[in-house]
């Protein structure tokens, strides 16, 4: 089939890499000249693992192709993508329609022939009808369906999610436009990859609802680590013993500093303020955003107990500031408060993150960059853990200690067992819920 995905960012370039992947012919569209220049070269804007590799292939096959021509991408299309991106709107916590507007309007001039145009980006229940307004706007003559299909992609794990997602949710009113996205998907439907049909609302909804259930969960258990400090508890053994529980599960119940990234912190927002517009407050939700801002404060205060309530002057090591391990995604990252504030206050911050300090260099002045762990330790009087990499699970801490002038840590991801890092020669160790 041939489609076009309007917008290479994150969500668009990995979608359309995927379904190049499964055989269809893809042309992917962005404004911007420069990103296109790079994709057609092979050159990736983001760091997302396998995704390099994936490209490269289906550039070369010719099924994948870049463009800025958005009426020769549309030209012939079965199916047309719109995956801008979605921010939440200064002021107002609503998120920011205004690029998907824009991309609803240059898809009917755009338009020849029928096509499902696809809205792929997360938007408020609602978007979808109003995105059918602007394009019959464009063109009263386009013959069009419109079709929720939103995306479920983790960053640093997201060809795997794509290529083998939980469900895949397609929001359709017709069943011409159902047989459509069921061609597309059906190299998942083989493989037997659940397909969940259902109305325009409700697939909107799914997103913001799961979305907000799992920013939950973090929230959630980021309380209970804070309980589990008074009263002795360590909230790693709470979390496996809840987690064992089918009606729970395991996942996302890892006390830390807090949830950020490119979609729980907006869509959170996002869901609060329709629930407002609609007189029906997402109580639980706009309690969760409150919580989630009041962990993160309550990182720093961690660190300045562990530091006698002295940060002027001594050093920092700080290892890891992108929102998780294996991305680049500095959005709403927990390091955007926690360093600010450890500079603010007087403290010499080094920081060393695998792939951060693309992006970190812009958004967190007053630092100093480091290669490794070791390095932004030496002489230092407090190292951070505040993402997880990989790398930062199996750092020799006899080492690390050595190399610091006051060998203290502050273990925000639990990554390590308290009793072992003091037999390393740590004096104090600090984790959260613990």
């Amino acid at each position: 089939m041939r489609i076009a995905v309007v917008g290479a960012g994150y969500v668009g370039l990995v979608s359309g890499v995927c379904f190049s992947d499964f055989g269809h012919e893809v042309v992917c569209i962005d404004s911007d000249p420069d990103k296109i220049l790079q994709l057609r070269q092979g050159v990736v804007p983001i760091y997302e693992p396998g995704l390099e590799d994936l490209l490269a292939r289906n550039l070369a096959s010719g099924r994948l192709t870049f463009t800025t021509d958005m009426a020769q991408a549309v030209d012939g299309a079965e199916a047309v993508f719109i995956a801008v991106g979605t921010p939440t709107r200064r002021g107002d916590g609503h998120a920011d329609l205004s690029y998907v507007m824009a991309a609803a309007a240059d898809i009917g001039r755009a338009l020849t022939g029928y096509a499902v145009v696809v809205t792929k980006s997360t938007v408020p229940v609602g978007t979808n009808r109003k995105v059918a307004a602007v394009l019959r706007e464009a063109n009263p003559q386009a013959r069009f369906d419109m079709v929720s299909n939103p995306e479920f992609l983790r960053e640093g794990a997201a060809i795997d999610d794509f290529m083998r997602p939980d469900r895949v949710v397609i929001g359709t009113e017709t069943e011409r436009a159902r047989k459509v996205m069921a061609e597309l998907y059906r190299p998942l439907s083989l493989r037997e990859f659940p397909v969940v049909y259902t109305g325009l609302e409700s697939a909107e909804m799914i997103k913001y609802a799961s979305n907000a259930f799992l920013a939950t969960k973090i929230t959630f258990i980021n309380e209970i680590a804070a309980l589990c400090e008074r009263v002795g508890a360590d909230v790693k053994a709470v979390a496996k013993g809840m987690g064992m529980d089918g009606r729970i599960g395991s996942k996302f119940l890892h006390a830390g500093p807090g949830y950020g990234g490119s979609c729980f912190p907006k869509d959170t927002r996002a869901l609060a303020r329709s629930g407002q517009d609609h007189a029906v407050p997402m109580q639980i939700v706009e309690t969760v955003i409150k919580v989630n801002e009041e962990v993160k404060r309550r990182m720093f205060l961690k660190i300045e107990d562990l530091l006698d309530g002295r940060l002027r002057d001594r050093t920092i090591a700080v290892l890891g500031v992108t929102f998780k391990p294996n991305t680049d995604d500095m959005r709403e990252a927990p390091s955007l408060t926690l360093v600010p504030a450890l500079v603010g206050a007087g403290a010499k911050v080094r920081v060393c993150d695998p792939q951060g300090q693309r992006e970190g260099e812009a958004l967190l002045p007053g630092v100093k960059w480091c290669d490794s762990a070791y390095q932004a330790a030496q002489g230092a009087d407090l190292v951070v853990i505040l993402t997880e990499w990989n790398e930062f699970r199996a750092l020799d801490l006899a080492r690390l200690a050595k190399r610091m002038a006051v060998p203290q840590m502050a273990d925000l991801r639990n990554i390590y067992d308290p009793d072992e890092v003091r037999a390393a020669g740590f004096v104090r160790y600090a984790g959260v819920g613990r």
